[in-house]
């Protein structure tokens, strides 16, 4: 445990230590300190600040600010109100309180009284961005989020440039596990080279506070990215997933050859890793600040996951999709001049339009409908459904190895593979071994060995693994331009965030959407 954890732990002590002391120097009853909950409404009342104020001293982040402010009133009620008091009570309240109890001239004097005094408008406005800053880390941590769409891998449900509000009660607001971080930035201070907005010094483990129900198939959920626990020091490849850059890279200094890649592993990753290191730089990220994504839940623990055919099915049975599905179509025209009318009545944009295959050829990412209608209405010369198996023995599925039938999937064709949920415990065979190495070691933090056949788990010997929590199966509504866990597998319990509840902004550009505006027709619309 470290020392600034400790010290944080440590803080409601501190409290109960020094507040029956002052609680009698103020003529209070002295008793009440000693009572978690009840000091510090005791305390309020002291203070003569509102009662509502407890309120953010409930929650781990936005208490911090809170603790820090009621800290620096207890110093001016006792007569401490120079500017250097002020900081040492806000700052080091762990030496200043026990000071402060047992201090001789500590005498009561009670708050500060500013009846007939005019604040300085510095002050003024000091404290109420003060106070708006720990309402808003409150609502903001745990109540609804702003999130937008960068990419197109949600199209048609949700846009690119659509601004979204994320619900953080709909599956239970997670309690920040980096607690010391600044306000309103989620894990970079802007205008830097991706300086961490936060402290790493305090972890508090994973915990979920109650939310209204669990998560459903097909929710559109918000989540932490699996694979961002280390990111390129680079703004645009900082979003991406790291592991795939490393095995990406590494598998050129093989040669691009796969089975070449595949014979050393660990040799090439470690030579990719050095130079990714040398041209931009390496940094670990903590779960709660690893990237936000937004996809589709389409599998949930302890179910069998597979697609077939570009249908998903679950448990042996297909299920009905999803409404709105996208995938990428070979578009033959007949006349180059039908691509505007083709544009102007399906509404698309160049993010539909991905790019000209030559031979009057364009990729087109469309609904199924949208495909047949092109047919229907001879708009087009032929209409042909992407071939995705050119994927298949490149390691770009996941588990990423060409090991067992790993290199048959494809984004048409996948799994079918386990979703493991919370107590269920498998056999640890080569191919759970493939499939599960990643969330044993990753995301439930133990380590995992190989000697002459014998599995160890922690350094000892385990024939097999009980997992500690359930994980979801996600994907995007564009299947075939969605980056999700059929490129990096499972998403953890512990990094869903919540529920994308509707847009409440949206706005097209000229770079990514070739026009650009305000879409009127999307502002406060629920998502799907």
């Amino acid at each position: 445990m470290s020392i600034p954890l400790i010290l944080l732990l440590s803080l409601p002590l501190v409290h109960m230590a020094v507040l029956p002391r002052l609680f009698s120097r103020a003529g209070l009853t002295a008793w009440h300190g000693f009572v978690p909950g009840l000091n510090y409404w005791t305390l309020l009342g002291m203070l003569k600040r509102p009662k509502h104020w407890i309120v953010p001293l409930l929650f781990p982040g936005p208490n911090l600010l809170m603790a820090s402010i009621l800290h620096v009133e207890i110093g001016l009620a006792f007569g401490k109100r120079s500017t250097g008091m002020q900081w040492l009570f806000g700052a080091l309240p762990w030496g200043a309180l026990p000071w402060l109890s047992y201090a001789d001239d500590a005498e009561f004097m009670g708050p500060r009284d500013w009846t007939n005094v005019k604040k300085g408008i510095m002050r003024e406005w000091g404290e109420a961005i003060l106070w708006a800053t720990v309402v808003a880390s409150l609502i903001r941590g745990y109540v609804f989020e702003a999130f937008t769409i960068p990419t197109a891998s949600m199209e048609d449900s949700m846009l690119v440039g659509d601004y979204l509000v994320v619900s953080k009660m709909s599956y239970g607001p997670k309690v920040p596990e980096t607690p010391l971080s600044l306000p309103f930035v989620h894990n970079a201070i802007p205008g830097t080279k991706l300086n961490n907005s936060y402290l790493d010094w305090v972890q508090i483990p994973y915990s979920r506070l109650p939310g209204f129900g669990d998560v459903d198939r097909y929710d559109a959920v918000v989540f932490n990215f699996p694979n961002g626990d280390s990111i390129i020091v680079d703004a645009y490849l900082a979003g991406h997933d790291y592991h795939a850059l490393v095995r990406q890279r590494g598998m050129a200094f093989a040669g691009g050859d796969p089975v070449e890649y595949e014979k050393d592993r660990g040799k090439y990753n470690a030579m990719s890793r050095r130079d990714w290191q040398r041209t931009h730089g390496i940094k670990a990220r903590p779960v709660d600040k690893k990237e936000h994504y937004v996809k589709r839940c389409v599998g949930l623990p302890g179910e069998d996951l597979a697609i077939v055919d570009r249908k998903l099915v679950i448990d042996g049975v297909e299920v009905v999709s999803p409404p709105g599905l996208q995938f990428n179509y070979r578009v033959r025209l007949k006349r180059e001049a039908d691509l505007r009318i083709i544009r102007e009545r399906l509404g698309l944009t160049d993010i539909d339009i991905q790019g000209k295959a030559g031979g009057g050829t364009y990729i087109m990412a469309l609904r199924e409908d949208e495909a047949e209608m092109l047919v229907e209405q001879g708009l087009v010369a032929e209409v042909q459904i992407f071939d995705s198996s050119t994927r298949r023995g490149t390691l770009d599925m996941y588990p990423n190895t060409n090991a067992f039938d790993f290199g048959s999937w494809d984004l048409d064709d996948y799994g079918p593979i386990h979703l493991p949920e919370a107590g269920e415990t498998v056999e640890l065979t080569p191919r759970n071994l493939a499939l599960y190495r990643r969330v044993i070691t990753a995301y439930e933090g133990h380590t995992l060995q190989q000697r002459d056949g014998v599995v160890m788990i922690d350094g000892e010997p385990a024939t097999s693994y009980t997992f500690e929590q359930g994980y979801y199966w996600l994907m995007g509504d564009n299947r075939h331009s969605s980056a999700d866990s059929r490129y990096w597998g499972f998403v953890p319990e512990d990094h869903v965030v919540g529920r994308a509840s509707f847009t409440w902004f949206s706005k097209m550009n000229e770079a990514q959407h070739g026009e650009s505006g305000i879409r009127w027709d999307r502002m406060f619309k629920a998502v799907r």
